[in-house]
C-alpha cells in the first residue's frame, strides 16, 4: 500500500471515521488548519500556506462544492506528506498550490496528494462495503449512486473505482 493510502487511513483512524461522506473542511479543522474559500484563478483550484507551525488552505469558492472537497483533501495530503516548497517572497512561508497542471498529476507530490485526497474522500474499505450494499446494473449507474454517497464528482468515483479494481473504465 501506498504511503498516501497509508497516511490517509492514518488520518481517517485517529478520528474515527468509519462512513462516508467524509467532511475534509472538519478534519482541516481538527487538525488547526484554517479553510479560506477565496476568489482565485479559475485554473487554481486551492494552496496550502504554512508558516510558523500554523497553517490555511486557500480553496477556490467559485469551483463545484464536490470540487472544493476534493482540493481540501487534497491540501491535507500535502500536509500530512510533503515538507512544501518555499514560497518566493520576502518570508520563509511556504505554499502548495493545486492547478491546471498539478489536476494532470505529473509531480510526484501532485500524484501523491492526489491519491491522498481519494483514499480520503473514498477509503478503500468505505467503498468496497458501499459497492456490497448498493443495488446497481451499470457502472454509470454504481458511480452515479457512490458519487452522491460520497460527494464526489462522478469523474473522481471513476477514477477511485478504477484505481481499485472495482471497474475497468470509464462507463460508456
Amino acid at each position: 500500500m501506498a504511503k498516501a493510502d497509508l497516511a490517509a487511513r492514518a488520518l481517517l483512524q485517529e478520528f474515527q471515521l468509519h462512513a462516508p461522506p467524509v467532511d475534509p473542511v472538519a478534519l482541516a479543522k481538527l487538525l488547526g488548519v484554517l479553510v479560506v474559500p477565496q476568489q482565485l484563478d479559475d485554473d487554481v483550484s486551492g494552496m496550502l500556506l504554512r508558516k510558523d507551525g500554523s497553517c490555511v488552505i486557500g480553496v477556490n469558492r467559485s469551483h463545484t462544492a464536490e470540487r472544493r472537497r476534493f482540493t481540501v483533501a487534497h491540501e491535507l495530503g500535502h500536509l500530512r506528506l510533503h515538507e512544501g516548497r518555499p514560497l518566493i517572497l520576502d518570508t520563509d512561508t511556504r505554499v502548495n498550490y493545486r492547478n491546471t497542471v498539478s489536476s494532470m498529476a505529473t509531480d510526484r507530490e501532485e500524484i501523491d496528494a492526489n491519491r491522498f485526497a481519494a483514499a480520503l474522500l473514498a477509503p478503500e474499505a468505505m467503498v468496497r462495503q458501499a459497492v456490497r450494499s448498493v443495488g446497481f446494473r451499470t457502472t454509470e449507474e454504481l458511480v452515479r449512486v457512490l458519487s452522491g454517497q460520497f460527494q464526489m464528482s462522478e469523474i473522481a468515483m471513476t477514477y477511485r473505482l478504477m484505481n481499485l479494481g472495482i471497474v475497468s473504465g470509464p462507463a460508456r
